[in-house]
C-alpha cells in the first residue's frame, strides 16, 4: 500500500486526537486566545517551510483572497465555534455529533455548486456513517446543552462545509505550504480581531496547556490539515468528507485508550457500522 493510500487513515487518527486535547486547552485558556496563539505559530512554521523549500509566498491577489478566506472559515469559524462551545459547557460528544453532519451537508451542496455526481451508494454510506456516529456518541437526554454552544456548533458545521466546497471549487494550484501559510494567517487574524474587540484574552501557560497545544500545532495543524487539503485537491469533495464519519468513533477509542473513558459494545458496533458506511461512500 502506497503512502498516499494511507493518508485518509493518518488523517482520521490525527484529526480525532484533536478532540482529546481541546478540553485541556479551553480549561486553561480563553478559546479564541488559544486559537490565535496556535495559528500564529502555525503560520510561522509554514512560512519557514516555504523559505526552506524555496516556495515563493508572493502570489496573485485572487489566490491570496481565496486562501485567507478559506483559513477564516476552516481555522476561524469552524475551530472557533467548536472551542467556544466546549468552553461554555457543550458536551464534546454532542458537539462532535453535530459537526459530523458535514458529509451529508456537503453531499447535498456538491451537486448544485461543484456539479459533482452524488451516487446513491454515497447516500447509503452517509446514512450508515451518521447512524454509527450516533451509536458511538449517544445522546445523553439529561445533559444540559447551552443555547450559545448549540449555535456556535451549528456555525462550525456550516463553516467547515462551506470551506471544504470553497477549497475544492477554487483550487488555485498553489503549493500546499503556501496555501496553508495564508490559511493560518487568515485564522490568526480572525481570532486576533475577536480578542481585540469581543473577549478578554487569557492564556495560562501550564504544562498541560503547552503539551495539548503542541499536539494541536504539530500533529493536527501541520499534519492532519495538510493531508486534508491534499485529499480535497485529489478527490471529490463529497467523497473526501465521508471519512469524517470515522472521527467520532476514533475519538471514542482514543479517549478509552488515553483517558480511560468507558467504551461499550454499542460503541464498537457503531464503529463497525460507520466504517462500512465510509467504505460504501468512498469505494470506486
Amino acid at each position: 500500500m502506497s503512502i498516499v493510500r494511507i493518508y485518509p487513515f493518518i488523517f482520521v487518527l490525527l484529526w480525532s486526537s484533536a478532540f482529546i486535547t481541546t478540553k485541556p486547552i479551553v480549561d486553561n485558556s480563553e478559546p479564541f486566545s488559544a486559537l490565535a496563539f496556535r495559528f500564529f505559530f502555525v503560520g510561522v512554521g509554514f512560512f519557514l517551510f516555504c523559505l526552506y523549500s524555496k516556495k515563493s509566498i508572493i502570489i496573485k491577489k485572487s489566490n491570496l483572497f481565496q486562501s485567507i478566506f478559506s483559513g477564516i472559515f476552516f481555522h476561524g469559524l469552524y475551530l472557533g465555534g467548536v472551542f467556544f462551545s466546549i468552553s461554555i459547557g457543550m458536551p464534546t460528544g454532542i458537539a462532535a455529533l453535530i459537526v459530523t453532519l458535514q458529509p451529508i451537508l456537503t453531499n447535498i451542496l456538491s451537486k448544485p455548486i461543484l456539479n459533482e455526481k452524488i451516487a446513491f451508494k454515497q447516500w447509503i454510506g452517509a446514512f450508515l456513517g451518521f447512524s454509527g456516529a450516533v451509536l458511538v456518541l449517544g445522546l445523553d437526554v439529561g445533559e444540559e446543552i447551552p443555547l450559545n454552544g448549540l449555535i456556535a456548533t451549528i456555525i462550525a458545521l456550516l463553516a467547515i462545509t462551506t470551506s471544504t466546497i470553497w477549497q475544492k471549487k477554487l483550487s488555485n494550484n498553489l503549493p500546499l505550504s503556501v496555501n496553508n501559510f495564508y490559511q493560518a494567517v487568515g485564522g490568526c487574524l480572525f481570532h486576533t480581531l475577536i480578542i481585540l474587540f469581543l473577549v478578554e484574552p487569557n492564556i495560562n501557560l501550564t504544562p498541560t496547556f503547552l503539551i495539548a497545544m503542541s499536539h494541536q500545532i504539530f500533529l493536527v495543524s501541520f499534519g492532519a490539515f495538510t493531508i486534508l487539503m491534499l485529499l480535497i485537491k485529489k478527490n471529490s469533495a463529497s467523497k473526501t468528507v465521508s471519512i469524517f464519519f470515522l472521527i467520532p468513533s476514533t475519538s471514542a477509542i482514543l479517549a478509552w485508550f488515553f483517558l480511560n473513558e468507558k467504551l461499550t459494545y454499542l460503541d464498537v458496533f457503531g464503529f463497525i457500522i460507520t466504517t462500512i458506511g465510509v467504505y460504501i461512500s468512498t469505494r470506486k
